[in-house]
């Protein structure tokens, strides 16, 4: 049997319980495009790690954005867990018999793309290499360390133009934000791993981030 680290039992213990906030709460009228992400966390050469993909600026939704793997539930997936798999396979190649599922967590919505997204919480048991697999959907793909996304020297608050405020990480050269952030920063929270960061260090969204954003 897989062995699940007591860190990540303790954070799904605390994740399956914790809604998500009221802005993200999905429609009560059951609108919204089912959609799943998985957070894969893993142990790397520099402690937990957890897979982010950075998404193609040719994209025509969330382009340039960097995001967890994960896309739409399509019926034959039979539900996020299934979906979130897939598509992460897709999209970095990894190979999901790798993978232990730890659990999911309550939907949230993203009002943008409408759609209604399943975070997949997941523990990489049996690493396998990983790439762009999808060239027109991922640029890079990148197991950042847990470290180095809670060094409070690689968090910002980032303004956006319509004047929302949220977190932010600077991290192998990619710039996360929106949702992904939003996640993250909730998980990473949860995980005993965050540190005190100043939120008062602002930064406006960059001008081509916000060029991209509004394509889709």
């Amino acid at each position: 049997m897989t062995q699940v680290p007591d860190w990540l039992d303790q954070l799904a213990a605390k994740a399956v319980q914790t809604p998500p906030p009221r802005e993200m709460h999905p429609p009560a009228n059951g609108a919204g495009r089912r959609a799943a992400v998985l957070m894969l966390f893993g142990e790397g050469p520099l402690g937990p790690d957890v897979l982010l993909i950075q998404r193609s600026s040719r994209g025509r939704r969330h382009a340039g954005q960097p995001a967890f793997p994960g896309g739409g539930v399509d019926p034959e997936d039979g539900g996020p867990v299934r979906a979130a798999l897939r598509e992460a396979e897709e999209e970095t190649g990894l190979m999901p018999q790798g993978v232990t599922v730890v659990c999911t967590m309550p939907e949230v919505y993203i009002w943008r793309s409408d759609n209604r997204v399943t975070p997949v919480l997941g523990w990489w048991h049996a690493p396998s290499a990983v790439h762009a697999a999808a060239p027109d959907e991922v640029e890079s793909v990148e197991r950042v360390p847990v470290a180095e996304l809670v060094d409070p020297g690689n968090r910002v608050t980032l303004r956006h133009p319509g004047g929302y405020a949220g977190p932010a990480f600077r991290v192998r050269g990619m710039l996360v934000w929106g949702f992904t952030a939003s996640l993250l920063d909730g998980v990473l929270g949860m995980s005993g791993f965050a540190r005190p960061w100043d939120p008062s260090v602002t930064e406006d969204l960059p001008p081509e981030a916000v060029k991209l954003a509004r394509r889709g």
